[in-house]
C-alpha cells in the first residue's frame, strides 16, 4: 500500500476525533457519509459541548450506536473544554481519559496527527497480525504489544495503516485474497501455494 493514511475524512485534529469516536464498529465509507453535516454543525469544541442529545443524535443516527456515541460525543467535547483548554491531547494516556476514547482511538489519533510511535490495533490489525505471524497474541493488548516490540519506532504509524489497508482490501476476514497477495511468501496462513 503505497499511500498508508486514514480513510476516514477529517480537516481539523478534533474532527478526526470526532470521526474515529463514531467509526468504533462502522464503516469508514459510512462516517464519511455523515461527518461533512457534523463538522459544520460543529466546528469547535464549543458547539459540540453544547449541543442536546437529540441534536447529535440525529445528525449519527444510521451510524451503528448511535445513543452511546451521540452521548460520548458530547461528553468528548465537554471534557476537552474542562481539562484540556479545549486542544487534542498528544498523549494517548491523556486522550483515554475523554468519553468514548479507548486505547484504540487514542492510538489513532496519536500516530495520525501527531506521529508518535504507537500502534492502534482495530479488527484488521488483530486479525492480520495473527494470520500472517506478526503475533500470536490472543488479545488486542497482546497483539499490540508484539507489534510495538517488533517494528520500529519510526514505522509504526506507517504500520498501523498498512496493516489495515491490507486486512480491508486483501486479507479480507473470510476470504483472503491470497493468490493477490504481495506478502504471501512471508505468511504463516499461505504455505507452499495452500491456503491453511
Amino acid at each position: 500500500m503505497p499511500i498508508a493514511e486514514t480513510e476516514l475524512h477529517y480537516d481539523s485534529t478534533f474532527h478526526l476525533l470526532i470521526a474515529v469516536i463514531l467509526s468504533a464498529q462502522c464503516t469508514d465509507r459510512r462516517v464519511n457519509m455523515h461527518t461533512p453535516a457534523i463538522f459544520r454543525r460543529f466546528p469547535a469544541p464549543e458547539d459540540l459541548a453544547s449541543a442536546s442529545f437529540e441534536e447529535v443524535y440525529d445528525l449519527i443516527k444510521s451510524i451503528t450506536f448511535p445513543n452511546n456515541k451521540a452521548k460520548n460525543l458530547i461528553g468528548m467535547a465537554q471534557t476537552l473544554l474542562s481539562e484540556f483548554a479545549g486542544e487534542v491531547p498528544s498523549d494517548p494516556d491523556m486522550l483515554v481519559k475523554l468519553p468514548g476514547v479507548g486505547r484504540k482511538t487514542a492510538n489513532v489519533i496519536a500516530s495520525v496527527v501527531y506521529n508518535k510511535p504507537v500502534i492502534a490495533v482495530d479488527t484488521h490489525v488483530f486479525r492480520v497480525s495473527r494470520r500472517i505471524g506478526l503475533s500470536d497474541g490472543s488479545t488486542v493488548e497482546a497483539v499490540e504489544k508484539d507489534l510495538t516490540g517488533n517494528i520500529p519506532a519510526d514505522l509504526r504509524p506507517l504500520a498501523h495503516h498498512w496493516l489495515i489497508l491490507h486486512g480491508r482490501y486483501v486479507c479480507i476476514a473470510r476470504k483472503p485474497r491470497c493468490a493477490e497477495c504481495g506478502i504471501q511468501q512471508w505468511c504463516r496462513h499461505y504455505i507452499d501455494g495452500q491456503v491453511l
